[in-house]
């Protein structure tokens, strides 16, 4: 009946044409409304100001600045005004007002709003740091004069690692402050932690409000993620730290003696591009020497990327800039962070593990990891089922909340897949099902990388080929059985490091012809400080509290190397940017003390340059390089014409007026960079046929940064498909600061077996090795 009945109001319907024109004018007015409610719709945008073009009839340029902006919108103000990273400031626009005011005259840019994300003990003894940085420091080094910046979600400072006992006064250098907000005063900062600020527009501006019920508007870390960056890159040593038993042992920084400023940038929502340039802005202002930012985005050419642009400004005026890789490994070409000025930083593996072991019911055990501190599973056995089997999802072997089937879990071991949600959340998933324990299973994606977490129940996180035999037991025996142990912490573990499986790799997609990352650094299972707002897995319902946590990512990587680079800069304090970058690369090693590579924990291969850059860092060597690559604004000036930028994109990025030279011809391969990678074009042809010949040129300068030396080139070369020259084959050196130049010719031969193939090239004086990874790319 009711289908009858509705047939027929449908066949009363009648569609006149009244009733046709009525409809067209609603369509009509519905689309007009939504096209004007989505121009109205602001966004925050940066502009971006040529200073020196501001009309003279302004007697200040903030006054250009509000005049510009009320000329295309009357309503709109200002979040931030930037004056040191770049001229302009930060708004909320909508898309029609902003092309208004980019076509303005005055406007170098109008960029949108971008939202960046972090990249989420024993580790100064695995690289050869001892127990004090006095140790290896010269007499004339001050580190306690050396500020790290660091961008992230702010710092919990009430933990030993923010202890000021020992240090003197605060450097005479420092001009920044301790900013007040919720449970945050000016006592919170003290002689270790001397500045904390925080930098929320641009995010308010896009979310509204911040709800101080579930974040703090302060420099107060209610994530953990700024407080263990914090104090990896710069901590001060804390005696008998540990989480849970794990890892016990001193904690402490890379540099301890060095002064620590926080810049919180990251909230709940993400990390917003007009806050990060607000703090990279007043951190240069402040007087940092080094910025530490474990942030990452996607990417853009550099004159669309504000990170990029504010890490240039800081370059150039001696700051060094240490950014995360980025977690998208292994996939090829997942870096973020690949400008030249900036040190990319990738993650590798420290000799260090905390086991976790499962027997099984065929009487077959198998070691995983953990950090599993609660009661622990007797020893008698318990069903085992696999997450795919007792679930009512298709993706229910990833053990995602709500999927799993409390009465075909309770009281088993569940074996859950890795991926799609975060490995402890499958942990919860299991433990509110019922379950007792957790196998989390690798993946082909995640390969044999073993990552270890505060699980909340009993767990064993294991590698691809344990995950299968496990599977394949559960998957054939009629009642498979097991069980769990922890086997507390492990050291002395080889091969290390491995290149972690999740660190973003090379190609530079970007720019080819600069081989990124540029060196790799710890970054897995790092212990360090901790905030005292969450839990150590972060989720809301962990109410553990602990001083230390161990987690792992490119975001634990990157702030080792802004501590050691730290440490060079108090040793060397005249020393630029690029000269300290260039030590840290050069010394790298790639190689094992048995000579063969570092091994990738993804494949179980020998990794390359596009994984490691130029190898593992080596502080202690990094403080005697005996040469270094040095880069100046004009070096990268050349960069941007290579890169056929205008007048107006050059200005953009480094504030000069300058016009590229239509006569001379500019090299992306004579940038002065401690690393090659070479693009070379083949021809048409039979793998290894005759025929096939692309010809390049790369010049060098190295400076002398040692006693006078003779140094001679050699050469490694995983192809024999390129035919490498390099003039001269020595550089002598008579005194301190020296630069000689040299040039390197690629000629390749031949077609290759693959894509891509490397090499390495070496200048040494018989003390130092200065050593350059090579990249060969075909298209």
């Amino acid at each position: 009946m009711r289908s009858e009945r509705h047939a027929m109001k449908m066949k009363d319907l009648k569609f006149g044409p009244q009733l046709i024109a009525a409809l067209l004018v609603l369509c009509f007015c519905y689309t007009y409304a939504v096209a004007e409610v989505k121009k109205q719709t602001k966004k925050t945008f940066i502009i971006q100001m040529d200073k020196s073009n501001m009309p003279a009839t302004y007697y200040d340029h903030f006054q250009w600045y509000d005049s510009s902006l009320k000329s295309v919108s009357e309503s709109a103000d200002m979040l931030y005004t930037y004056n040191n990273i770049i001229h302009g400031f930060s708004t909320q626009l909508t898309p029609e007002e902003a092309e208004l005011l980019e076509k303005q005259s005055g406007i170098l840019s109008v960029l949108p709003e971008m939202i960046y994300k972090l990249h989420t003990t024993h580790t100064p003894e695995f690289l050869g740091l001892g127990k004090s940085d006095a140790v290896l420091l010269p007499a004339s080094a001050s580190l306690s004069e050396v500020i790290v910046g660091v961008l992230d979600t702010g710092v919990w400072p009430e933990i030993k690692s923010f202890d000021d006992t020992g240090l003197g006064p605060i450097p005479s250098t420092w001009k920044g402050s301790c900013e007040v907000g919720k449970n945050f005063n000016s006592s919170s900062c003290n002689r270790k932690l001397i500045g904390a600020q925080y930098f929320s527009k641009g995010y308010e501006a896009a979310f509204g409000p911040i709800d101080e019920t579930m974040e703090s508007k302060s420099p107060r870390d209610d994530d953990g993620h700024g407080t263990h960056t914090a104090t990896t890159a710069a901590g001060s040593a804390v005696s008998g730290a540990s989480l849970f038993g794990y890892a016990s042992g001193i904690a402490r920084g890379m540099a301890t003696e060095a002064r620590v400023a926080a810049y919180k940038v990251c909230w709940l929502g993400g990390c917003f591009s007009s806050d990060i340039l607000a703090a990279m802005e007043k951190a240069v202002a402040d007087g940092v020497n080094v910025m530490s930012m474990s942030i990452g985005g996607g990417l853009s050419d550099y004159t669309r990327d504000t990170v990029a642009i504010g890490a240039f400004r800081a370059a150039a005026q001696g700051i060094l800039v240490s950014c995360s890789a980025g977690n998208g490994g292994p996939s090829p070409g997942s870096l973020s962070n690949v400008a030249p000025w900036i040190t990319t930083v990738g993650a590798g593996t420290l000799d260090r593990d905390f086991p976790a072991f499962v027997s099984l019911g065929d009487g077959k055990k198998y070691s995983g990891t953990s950090l599993y501190s609660g009661k622990p599973l007797s020893d008698s056995l318990l069903p085992l089922v696999y997450a795919g089997n007792v679930s009512n999802s298709t993706s229910g072997s990833l053990c995602m909340t709500g999927n799993l089937i409390p009465a075909q879990v309770a009281g088993k071991i569940v074996i859950c897949d890795r991926g799609g949600n975060s490995r402890v959340q499958k942990g919860l998933v299991v433990k509110d099902s019922g379950g007792l324990g957790m196998i989390l299973a690798n993946t082909e994606l995640y390969g044999e990388e073993l990552v270890a977490d505060a699980h909340l129940l009993p767990t064993a996180a294991v590698g691809l080929r344990t995950a299968n035999a496990i599977k394949n037991y559960a998957f054939v025996d009629p009642k498979p059985m097991g069980t769990i142990a922890s086997g507390g912490t492990k050291l002395g573990v080889e091969p290390s490091p491995v290149v972690a499986a999740f660190s973003s790799r090379g190609p530079n997609l970007v720019t080819p012809e600069v081989l990124k990352p540029d060196l790799i650094a710890p970054g897995v299972n790092i212990l360090a400080g901790w905030t005292g707002g969450v839990g150590p897995t972060g989720l809301s319902n962990d109410k553990r509290h602990v001083e230390f946590n161990i987690i792992s990512g490119t975001s634990m990587s990157c702030p080792h190397v802004s501590g050691l680079a730290a440490l060079i800069k108090a040793a060397h304090q005249d020393w630029s940017p690029a000269a300290i970058k260039s030590a840290l690369m050069t010394t790298a090693y790639a190689t094992y003390k048995n000579g063969e590579n570092i091994l990738d924990v993804a494949t179980g291969q020998p990794s390359t340059p596009f994984d490691y850059g130029a190898g593992h860092v080596n502080p202690v060597a990094a403080l005697d390089p005996g040469l270094v690559y040095d880069a100046t604004v004009d070096d990268y000036i050349s960069f941007f014409c290579a890169l056929n930028y205008s007048a107006s994109d050059i200005k953009q990025i480094t504030t000069k007026d300058f016009i590229c030279d239509s006569s001379k011809k500019y090299s992306l391969g004579d940038l002065n960079y401690p690393s090659f990678s070479v693009p070379l074009q083949t021809a048409s042809g039979k793998e290894g046929g005759a025929g096939v010949k692309s010809t390049v040129k790369y010049t060098r300068t190295l400076k002398n940064v040692g006693a006078p030396a003779t140094y001679k080139v050699s050469m490694t070369s995983q192809t024999t498909s390129v035919k490498m020259l390099v003039e001269p084959e020595s550089l002598s050196f008579a005194k301190e600061y020296e630069k000689k130049s040299y040039t390197v010719t690629f000629t390749a031969t031949s077609m290759p077996s693959g894509t891509n193939s490397f090499a390495h090239l070496e200048w040494s004086d018989g003390k130092h090795v200065v050593r350059s990874p090579i990249a060969f790319s075909w298209t």
